[in-house]
C-alpha cells in the first residue's frame, strides 16, 4: 500500500496486481495484448488504489469488454430467470459486460410484441429471451447492424436457440397414455394478443396430436386457459376436476399451473395420481418441491448457448443465420403413475 499522502504510481498498481510494470502499461494502453483476466486484475488494482491513469488509456482498457444486452420477462417467469443465469454463467471469465433489461410478461400485455429496443448506453450485441417479435421490430434490429440472437423464441430473420415445445407436449401425452389414462385435460396460460403463438399453444399442439395418434380425443371442453396466478388457476382447475365427467389426467403448460391443479385435487379429496395424474412443464423449483412429474427443459444451457452463438456473430459478422432446437425431456416424480420407460429425477 502506498504511503499516506503519496500519490499512487503505476508501480503500486503492479505490486497489488502481482504483475510487472510493463504488464500494467500494456493493460491500460494496449489491452488487446494481455488476457482478459490479467486486464481485469490490473483494473481492479487501479480502482482499489484510486489510481487515475491517462483518461484515454483507462477508457481504452474498459472498452475492450463487449457490452451485451439481455432483455426478457425475467421477473415474470422462473424459467426465463434460469435462462438468464445461464447467460451470466457463460459470461464469467469472458470479456463481456452483461446489461439486463426486464420486460413485462408478453402473455399479460395487450401489446406483447417488443415495443422498443434498449437505449441505455452502447450495446455490441443483444439477446432477446422469451419475448415474441413482429416483422417491423426485426427489420429495425437488422437495420441497426446489431448482432442479435433469440432464446426460447424464433423468427426467420434472426438466429435463435429454442426449445421444441411441441415435442414437450407430445412427451406429456405419451407418458399419460402409457400410464393407462383415458380422459385428458389441458390447462394453459391465456394470452391477451393473438399476434403470436405462445409456447403453451405449441405444447398443446404436441399434446393433442399425440393423443389423437394414439386414438384418444382431447375434449375441447377440457382445454382451459387462465392467468398465471395460483388462486385464479386453482379456481379453473377446481371447476374442471369438480365435474362428474372429470378427467383422469391433466397436463399443465407450466409448473405453477400444475401446482394449482394439485391444490384443487386435494380440495376435492382426489388422490394424485390414483384419481387424477398431473404433469407440468419447466422443472422449476416448484416442481421439485411438490415432487411433480414435469417436462424439463435445458434452461441454463439455452442461455449459455444463446450467448455463445451471439459472440460468434459479434466476432464474425455474417448474414448466415443459425437455428438450434433443444429437446425437452420427461422428469417423472410422484404425480403420475410409474411406467416402465420413465426417467426419475
Amino acid at each position: 500500500m502506498p504511503d499516506a499522502g503519496k500519490s499512487t504510481t503505476i508501480r503500486d498498481v503492479a505490486a497489488r496486481a502481482s504483475v510487472s510494470i510493463s504488464t500494467v502499461s500494456l493493460a491500460l494502453n494496449h489491452p488487446d495484448r494481455v488476457s482478459p483476466a490479467t486486464r481485469e486484475r490490473v483494473l481492479a488494482a487501479a480502482d482499489a488504489l484510486s489510481f487515475v491513469p491517462r483518461e484515454q488509456a483507462i477508457a481504452r482498457a474498459r472498452r475492450t469488454a463487449k457490452r451485451v444486452g439481455v432483455i426478457g420477462p425475467f421477473s415474470s417467469y422462473p424459467a426465463a430467470m434460469t435462462r438468464l443465469a445461464g447467460v451470466l454463467a457463460a459470461a464469467r471469465g469472458e470479456s463481456v459486460d452483461v446489461v439486463v433489461f426486464d420486460e413485462p410478461s408478453a402473455a399479460t400485455s395487450p401489446a406483447p410484441l417488443l415495443a422498443s429496443l434498449p437505449r441505455t448506453g452502447r450495446l455490441d450485441g443483444l439477446l432477446i429471451v422469451s419475448l415474441p417479435l413482429d416483422d417491423p421490430i426485426v427489420d429495425r434490429i437488422r437495420s441497426l447492424d446489431l448482432p442479435t440472437v433469440l432464446v426460447d423464441t424464433d423468427h426467420p430473420g434472426l438466429s435463435s436457440v429454442r426449445i421444441d415445445d411441441k415435442a414437450g407436449g407430445a412427451l406429456a401425452g405419451a407418458h399419460l397414455i402409457e400410464g393407462g389414462h383415458h380422459r385428458f385435460a389441458f390447462l394453459g396460460e391465456a394470452q391477451e394478443n393473438d399476434a403470436y403463438t405462445a409456447p403453451a399453444r405449441h405444447r398443446l399442439d404436441g399434446y393433442s396430436q399425440m393423443l389423437y395418434e394414439q386414438g384418444h380425443a382431447l375434449d375441447p371442453a377440457l382445454i382451459r386457459w387462465t392467468t398465471r396466478d395460483l388462486d385464479k388457476a386453482h379456481a379453473v382447475a377446481r371447476d374442471v376436476l369438480g365435474d362428474p365427467d372429470r378427467p383422469d389426467a391433466v397436463f399443465a403448460a407450466d409448473d405453477l399451473l400444475a401446482a394449482a391443479v394439485i391444490r384443487a385435487a386435494h380440495d376435492l379429496a382426489l388422490d394424485v395420481p390414483a384419481d387424477v395424474a398431473v404433469i407440468g412443464y419447466d422443472d422449476t423449483e416448484t416442481a421439485r418441491a411438490l415432487a411433480l412429474t414435469t417436462i424439463g427443459q435445458p434452461l441454463t444451457h439455452s442461455g449459455s448457448e444463446g450467448l455463445r452463438l451471439l459472440r460468434d456473430h459479434m466476432r464474425t459478422p455474417s448474414d448466415a443465420l443459425s437455428s438450434t432446437a433443444l429437446r425437452p425431456y420427461l422428469v417423472r416424480r410422484l404425480t403420475t403413475p410409474a411406467t416402465t420407460n420413465s426417467t426419475t429425477k
